[in-house]
C-alpha cells in the first residue's frame, strides 16, 4: 500500500503560497488538498476553480478537490476543466450519489466519497465499487481548529474492513486533527492517504512535510 501526504492549501499562507507548495513538493508531499466550501452545506466560503487551475499550472502535484458543496455534481465539468485530478464529494451532499461519481469518471478523473464524523460508515457500502477513495472526516466539516475525534479510528477500520472482504484497491484518505503526535494511530486503522492542514504549513511547511514523510515512508 502506498502511504501519500495531502497538504491542505487552506491552512496557508497565500502570501507566499508558491514557496510553500514547492517546500511540501521537494519534500515527498505528491498531492495538494483543496478544501472548496460553499457556504451551504458548511458555513465557510474558500476558493473555487481559479484557484484550482493557477496552482495545476504551476506544481506537478495531485490536485485532490474536496468538495464541501451542495449537489456538487453541477461543478464536476469545472473542476476537471480546471485540473482537478481528484475530486471527492459528500455522500450526505449528493442527491443521486452514482450519478455523480459516474459523472466524475466520465470527466476522466478519480472520484471520491466522503462522510462526515456523524454519518454512520455502512452508508458507504452500497457505492464501494463506484469509486477510489474514501475520504474520512475526522473532524466537522467546515470548520477550523479542531481536535481529532477518536472514534474515527474505529470508523476507519470498520471502512478498511469493508475494503479488503471485497479485494478492491480503495485509498482511505483521513482529513481534520492529524498531527506528528497521532499520524500513526490513523495509519494503524487502515488509512494511507493523509491530509495535513496547520501540522504542515505552520512553521516550515518543507521541514514539516519532512517529518511526515519519515513516517509515511518508514511505515509498515
Amino acid at each position: 500500500m502506498e502511504y501519500i501526504l495531502a497538504p491542505s492549501i487552506l491552512s496557508a499562507d497565500f502570501k507566499t503560497l508558491g514557496e510553500q507548495m514547492k517546500a511540501t513538493e521537494e519534500n515527498g508531499a505528491r498531492y495538494l488538498h483543496f478544501d472548496v466550501m460553499d457556504g451551504m452545506f458548511v458555513p465557510s466560503i474558500s476558493f473555487g476553480m481559479p484557484v484550482l487551475k493557477s496552482i495545476h499550472d504551476a506544481t506537478g502535484q495531485v490536485m485532490d478537490a474536496h468538495l464541501m458543496v451542495q449537489e456538487p455534481i453541477r461543478y464536476v465539468e469545472a473542476f476537471q476543466e480546471a485540473g482537478a485530478h481528484i475530486v471527492t464529494v459528500h455522500l450526505e451532499a449528493c442527491r443521486d450519489v452514482r450519478a455523480t461519481l459516474d459523472k466524475i469518471h466520465d470527466c476522466g478523473m478519480k472520484a471520491g466519497l466522503s462522510i462526515c464524523p456523524e454519518t454512520e460508515v455502512s452508508r458507504i457500502e452500497a457505492y464501494l465499487e463506484a469509486f477510489e477513495m474514501l475520504l474520512i472526516m475526522s473532524v466537522h466539516p467546515g470548520f477550523g481548529g479542531q481536535q481529532f475525534i477518536p472514534e474515527s479510528l474505529d470508523k476507519i477500520r470498520r471502512a478498511r474492513n469493508m475494503i479488503e472482504e471485497r479485494k478492491l484497491k480503495v485509498d482511505i484518505q483521513v482529513d481534520g486533527g492529524i498531527y506528528l503526535t497521532n499520524v500513526r494511530d490513523v495509519l494503524d486503522a487502515g488509512a494511507n492517504i493523509i491530509v495535513a492542514g496547520s501540522a504542515v504549513f505552520k512553521g516550515d511547511p518543507g521541514e514539516n512535510t519532512k517529518a511526515f514523510m519519515e513516517i509515511l515512508n518508514g511505515y509498515e
